[in-house]
């Protein structure tokens, strides 16, 4: 069986890409939980997504360990193909298959589960391991945005997270988290 390229502790924020009946690979945001004992690594997808129905559809995809704010931004909060199954901004990648095991609702979002499991990877460059408070921020306020108009969560509860992620992107982050936050802020209407 083919390892992890990184190790995963509790939800590890990735960029996945998956092949559309189009032959082009989607890029999106995907949350990947890290195994607990001896089981696999788990996924959840939020409502009709590319990243579902192709998971569906093809049975897997490519999920990528990214460095890059901008790159994560443009993932979660834009619809964007590539002709390429890995970016060229992924760090380390892993092709998985994705077994689909199980379907709930989330206050009327269909939510559904899936099982990961490496079937080739590779570490594309290694570096330190830094934290930034900056990037960090990016990756929640995503989160928050993604969820604006997802009737399970306050709005104004998620604005006023989305106000203070960009103060910490703007102040922790450098150009690229400055970059990212702004691009967020484009994408979720800026009304916060």
């Amino acid at each position: 069986m083919t390892e992890w390229p990184v190790a995963l502790r509790g939800t590890t924020e990735t960029v996945v890409t998956t092949r559309g009946p189009n032959d082009r690979w989607n890029v999106a945001a995907l949350g990947v939980r890290a195994p607990e004992g001896d089981g696999p690594a788990t996924a959840t997808t939020w409502g009709n997504t590319r990243t579902r129905r192709n998971f569906h559809r093809e049975g897997g995809g490519n999920v990528q360990f990214v460095d890059d704010p901008v790159v994560f931004a443009d993932a979660a909060l834009s619809i964007r193909e590539e002709p390429e199954p890995v970016l060229d901004a992924a760090a380390a990648w892993a092709e998985v298959d994705a077994e689909h095991v199980g379907t709930d609702e989330d206050d009327g979002t269909r939510r559904e589960h899936w099982e990961l499991k490496p079937v080739e990877s590779a570490v594309v460059r290694e570096s330190p391991q830094t934290t930034n408070r900056g990037f960090n921020a990016v990756v929640e306020a995503t989160v928050a945005a993604s969820r604006l108009d997802v009737p399970a969560y306050d709005t104004e509860t998620l604005r006023e997270r989305l106000r203070f992620f960009e103060g910490v992107a703007r102040k922790c982050g450098g150009e690229r988290e400055r970059e990212a936050i702004q691009r967020v802020r484009e994408r979720a209407d800026g009304d916060w």
